[in-house]
């Protein structure tokens, strides 16, 4: 009321003697009255979309719910477990129903979380170890800044990551829990992995055996499948998206560059837009002159240019300009592409591995673009590598004009390949990892980079109806961000559950597969499989 009275005045006719006032006044009420408007037509878009991803949420926990159920009595009938500890069993599956619905009606934020060290800082924000209060639960918490993402254009790649995220339920996929978001910032809760990344294993190690290299690059095969197959394009795998969890299996992560494809129109990408980081672009200004001019450059031997890439691969892992030597040529010249570009970062990834630093580098951006768009005058094996022929070959075909590129018509026609001979593809998460990494407890960090706590900028602050349309356009933006995870449930301790059954109750993994490995109906029925038996070869059972 007071606020209504405070802007009476505003209304009352000028005085004739004053035209120029009345004048400026009046413009100002026409501007007031458009940014009203503009702001409730808004207002109602924003409560329209609520509505409907309310509705379509409620839907959908009802049929996930139904599903959870049936093929747990499904299992639980073709099992030979004791009809009371079934009942035991449906009555556990009923508890964590229950605390779902709970957890869903519990509006998350940041101060439910204890954030603890940052383990990876980029162009758009950062990342940190962070622990659930209630649960004691430990996650990698993933912070955005709204009004960057905003501005930068990335509003459609974060709501793609969330969505994927969300979407694929995979053990070769970093797992979601929870996404919310405050007036500031957006948040993804994700599982901690330990282990590192195959970045910091091959800073490590220089080069890796064709042995281990198999394995992990199979890994990655499975794991860009698993997107593919949600008709997603990933568009930034590179080592540092490569995780490895506390056995050494490694985990597909970053899908902040990801991309949706309408599959009904099965047509490629053909985008103005920058694919890659806003800074990489600005720094390379790519569309300038792609022509060919590192023909006279020398060769280095393969012991200089890996000391080279060594020195600066260090430097660009605490950089926010990022590096384009896993790009795709046809990515780099807009021509429109598909998932094959995916198969090409794979390419790369295998050379850099095999060989110690990736096929195309060069000593700055533009330069390592020009060799990608030029591929066929720069794809070359140092003498001193020691290369199988059958390594040879799937580099090659997968380092290729696009419509000859391996991998153009599914995964399987990599997984054929004589290098992966002898693989079993599906038992692959099931065997001891090629690599262990060194983990002491839930909160080691040493398998990261250490980066330095940054003060927090002071809260922007302004009034009027040009502050508020912001901040309104800006959530208009993220309007059904929020997720919850029903294996947010499953990871809860059962002293927070104040349960007043014994103990000794059998849980449905103890019944159904080995101590420590999650049912695979427990995960809205999909295969959850994450654990580890051990071999003489990882890549045969």
């Amino acid at each position: 009321m007071e606020s209504e009275m405070a802007d009476a005045p505003a209304a009352i006719p000028a005085p004739a003697a004053e035209p120029l006032a009345a004048v400026a006044e009046e413009g100002e009420g026409e501007g007031a009255e458009a940014v009203g408007s503009t702001l409730t037509m808004e207002r109602v878009a924003a409560a329209k979309k609520f509505i409907e991803n309310h509705y379509r949420s409620q839907m959908k926990n009802i049929q996930e719910r139904k599903e959870r159920r049936f093929k747990l009595e499904r299992q639980l009938a073709s099992s030979q477990v004791p009809k009371e500890q079934q009942l035991n069993l449906i009555k556990d599956l009923e508890r964590k129903e229950t605390e779902y619905m709970r957890l869903k009606r519990h509006k998350i934020c940041v101060g439910d979380f204890e954030l603890l060290t940052i383990i990876g800082r980029g162009a758009f924000g950062e990342v940190r170890l962070c622990r659930e209060k209630t649960s004691g639960n430990i996650y990698a918490m993933k912070k955005l800044k709204k009004s960057d993402m905003v501005v930068r254009g990335q509003v459609e790649h974060v709501r793609a990551e969330r969505n994927l995220l969300a979407e694929v339920a995979s053990h070769c996929i970093v797992k979601l829990y929870y996404s919310f978001q405050d007036a500031e910032y957006l948040y993804l809760i994700m599982e901690y992995l330990p282990g590192g990344d195959i970045m910091t294993l091959l800073m490590r190690e220089d080069t890796l055996t064709e042995h281990v290299a198999r394995f992990y690059i199979a890994e990655t095969i499975l794991a860009i499948e698993s997107i593919h197959k949600h008709n997603y394009i990933h568009r930034d795998i590179k080592p540092d998206n490569l995780l490895l969890d506390k056995n050494g299996h490694m985990k597909l992560s970053d899908f902040g560059l990801c991309k949706p494809i309408d599959c009904s129109k099965l047509s490629t990408l053909n985008e103005d837009e920058p694919m890659g980081d806003d800074n990489l672009r600005e720094s390379m200004d790519v569309d300038s002159s792609l022509s060919d001019t590192a023909n006279g450059r020398r060769w280095r031997s393969q012991h200089e240019q890996l000391q080279h890439w060594q020195m600066n691969r260090r430097k660009l892992a605490f950089s926010t300009v990022g590096t384009p030597d896993y790009i795709a040529p046809e990515v780099l010249l807009k021509k429109g592409y598909g998932m094959e570009c995916d198969w090409w970062s794979l390419g790369a990834i295998m050379y850099e591995m095999l060989v110690g630093y990736p096929p195309f580098y060069a000593d700055d951006p533009i330069t390592t673009c020009r060799k990608i768009v030029h591929w066929r005058n720069h794809l070359k094996f140092p003498e001193d590598a020691r290369l199988s022929n059958e390594a040879r070959d799937l580099i090659c075909r997968l380092l290729c004009d696009v419509d000859h590129r391996i991998g153009s018509a599914g995964a399987d026609q990599i997984k054929a390949h004589p290098w992966f001979r002898g693989v079993a593809w599906d038992k692959l998460y099931e065997m001891e990892a090629a690599f262990k990494p060194q983990v002491n407890d839930e909160l080691d960090t040493q398998n990261f980079m250490k980066f330095e706590e940054l003060e927090n900028p002071p809260a922007r602050t302004g009034s009027g109806p040009s502050r508020k349309m912001m901040l309104n356009s800006k959530d208009l933006s993220f309007v059904g961000y929020t997720y919850k995870n029903f294996d947010a449930v499953k990871a809860i301790k059962i002293s927070d559950l104040q349960r007043n059954s014994s103990l000794t109750r059998p849980s449905i993994g103890s019944i159904f597969g080995p101590p420590g490995m999650d049912s695979p109906i427990e995960a809205n029925g999909r295969d959850t499989h994450m654990h580890t038996v051990s071999s003489g070869d990882p890549m045969i059972p």
